[in-house]
């Protein structure tokens, strides 16, 4: 088994379980290894950079949910003293090998994605000013963006807009993908919080009218799913050499700059 854990922070993505990198200047950019959305030859979202944890039981597992979600950003508002500033994706990937007739060994994959959504807030009845309100604008706006693949989704459209948000690249194939799909709505019995309850409740309306088409994973032989990871590795070696190839470059742009000046 293995697990992995994101950030959405203001359309970035970064991972929660990577090291601390003590050479950024900023205290909120600690432990913050910034992730790559791209997309495979199918058309799935691939994340460049993030780290895999390998674990063998539960209190791993536990473990590592703790570990990144202390490092989750939070703020005190008028509205939550512990409000969510980010989403956030923790996913645990099991590899199950399976007898076969033959010599070849199949193997079988299965992701469970928790997926945590930051609460979408009345920016002026939080009390969010300046920095807290381009969060809470950033949140709102990917929350919307969710409603409309919602909407597109549920009224059959020819265009679901799943590009528009990182979000909702990210969520592509729990809303109407092939994957089974719960969603959890947490309301508040307060009054004063009616605002907020009954947006999420017709969130939740609209979601459930969303129609997944749930398929088992492809059974892998062995020989595939080595070809597949040579494949991975390979393409990563290249990232790193045009990273590598572009920090040449600015080096030797600068130095020449310099020389001129």
């Amino acid at each position: 088994m293995k697990v992995t854990f994101l950030e959405l922070y203001n359309e970035e993505v970064t991972d929660l379980l990577a090291q601390e990198d003590s050479s950024r200047s900023s205290s909120d950019d600690k432990q913050k290894k910034h992730v790559s959305l791209m997309e495979d030859g199918k058309g799935c979202v691939v994340l460049r950079g993030l780290e895999e944890e390998v674990v063998y039981s539960a209190n791993d597992i536990y473990a590592l949910l703790e570990r990144g979600s202390s490092k989750r950003r939070t703020a005190d508002t008028l509205l939550n003293k512990r409000s969510s500033r980010s989403h956030s994706v923790f996913t645990i990937t099991v590899h199950i090998k399976e007898e076969s007739m033959g010599d070849e060994e199949l193997i079988k994959c299965g992701k469970l994605n928790l997926v945590d959504l930051a609460g979408s807030e009345n920016i002026f009845r939080s009390g969010s000013r300046d920095g807290r309100a381009r969060e809470a604008g950033e949140i709102n706006k990917s929350l919307l963006t969710l409603g409309r693949v919602i909407n597109a989704l549920v009224e059959h459209s020819s265009h679901i807009p799943y590009r528009d948000s990182e979000l909702t690249r990210l969520l592509q194939d729990s809303l109407g993908g092939k994957t089974k799909t719960c969603i959890i709505a947490t309301i508040s019995p307060s009054a004063h919080s009616l605002e907020e309850t009954l947006s999420t409740l017709d969130y939740a309306y609209r979601a459930k009218n969303i129609k997944n088409k749930p398929e088992a994973n492809q059974k892998l032989t062995k020989a595939v799913l080595l070809k597949y990871l040579y494949l991975e590795l390979e393409r990563t070696k290249k990232d790193v050499r045009a990273a590598r190839d572009r920090k040449a470059l600015h080096t030797l742009l600068s130095h020449v700059y310099h020389q001129m000046s």
